[in-house]
């Protein structure tokens, strides 16, 4: 019997938003039925090119007349707990941009309240679903490489992010949240969970407010990984927005490449596996983009069969504990130790204001 496509609200149409709803379009068995953004140009800016038949400028307005079967919250991290637990509220399935929130107490209430609720809730973590990358974990996990022990995952580039996204030059935490949550997720994808992390971290752009560089060592008894990162850096040929990444074993190294070349490396040579992405639905678009389509097959696929998401709100509280622990080591020039203060976070407090 051929199941009857899923509701889907996008809720946020500004810059990134754009790269979601692109991808909707090629997402099966979904089907997009209302678009809704506080500025109502940009939410008719975003229906009509979109084919979208409903605008809404109110979520909850939204929620109660369209009853969709899930909703895409693409706003900026600090409206995320209270569009969150409207949904969770209103029994609608939820997935929501990262980083998920802008405290690890808002994170834990977002997931308790989606759990309370019974609705599955996902955060759109999606570097782990470039192709190159989703490669590698599969050419670690066959044991190719023998046995892991060292990872460095790299994203330097001194691309103007500022442009399309001007917030980001006011937060006061920007590069370990907005990019570093990126590649601690991708650190826990290859590796697991690590016993024990030191950042380092500066602002070299003295027109933004934040840090704009990071080095984070995560470690354990069985592997050290480096996460390095910048939007300050002076290149040769910048390579945004690839991340460089290597992953060393016992037996080998797996390297994911300038151009995402996907290559296997022995002492003296070096096996090409493979160049991604291939020819997919996207074609002519970066390959970050075909992330998002990944992720939202993901979780449509996940939603249909009862699964929970590879990124799930309560595996994302794992992946946000690093990044506010990277900050308080680079505050306090101390190690961290990881579970440290999402254990503290556990029991949030009441509901976000409204």
């Amino acid at each position: 019997m051929k199941l009857e496509p899923l509701r889907l609200a996008v809720i946020g149409c500004g810059f990134f938003a754009q790269n979601h709803l692109r991808a909707w379009r090629h997402v099966r068995g979904v089907r997009l039925v209302a678009v809704c953004d506080r500025d109502e140009e940009r939410a008719r800016a975003a229906a009509a090119t979109f084919a979208v038949p409903a605008v809404y400028t109110d979520a909850g307005t939204l929620l109660e007349r369209e009853r969709p079967d899930f909703v895409d919250i693409v706003t900026t991290p600090p409206s995320h707990r209270e569009l969150v637990e409207l949904a969770a509220a209103h029994g609608v399935a939820v997935i929501c941009q990262k980083p998920a929130a802008p405290t690890l107490e808002d994170a834990c209430a977002m997931v308790t309240a989606c759990e309370r609720a019974g609705v599955p809730y996902m955060v759109h973590e999606n570097f782990r679903w470039q192709p190159a990358i989703r490669r590698a974990r599969e050419i670690v996990a066959t044991g190719a490489i023998g046995e892991p022990y060292f990872g460095r995952i790299t994203f330097r580039s001194r691309h103007d992010v500022y442009r399309d996204q001007p917030y980001l030059a006011t937060d006061r935490r920007f590069v370990i949240a907005d990019l570093g949550v990126h590649l601690l997720d991708l650190a826990r994808f290859f590796f697991g969970e690590p016993d024990s992390l030191l950042c380092a971290a500066r602002r070299v752009n003295p027109r933004i407010a934040g840090e704009d560089a990071a080095t984070i060592l995560l470690r354990s008894p069985a592997f050290a990984c480096v996460t390095d990162m910048s939007y300050a850096s002076h290149q040769e040929r910048d390579l945004f927005p690839q991340t460089l990444i290597a992953i060393e074993g016992s037996e080998a190294t797996v390297v994911v490449d300038a151009d995402y070349e996907v290559a296997l490396v022995r002492t003296g040579r070096r096996e090409r596996i493979a160049i991604l992405p291939e020819h997919r639905p996207l074609a002519g678009d970066a390959p970050l983009r075909e992330s998002v389509l990944a992720i939202q097959q993901h979780w449509v696929d996940c939603l249909r069969e009862g699964r929970t998401p590879e990124t799930s709100g309560r595996d994302n509280l794992k992946t946000l504990d690093l990044v506010f622990g990277a900050y308080q080591s680079a505050e306090t020039g101390e190690a961290y130790r990881p579970g440290t203060l999402l254990a503290a976070s556990a029991n949030p407090s009441g509901p976000s204001p409204r």
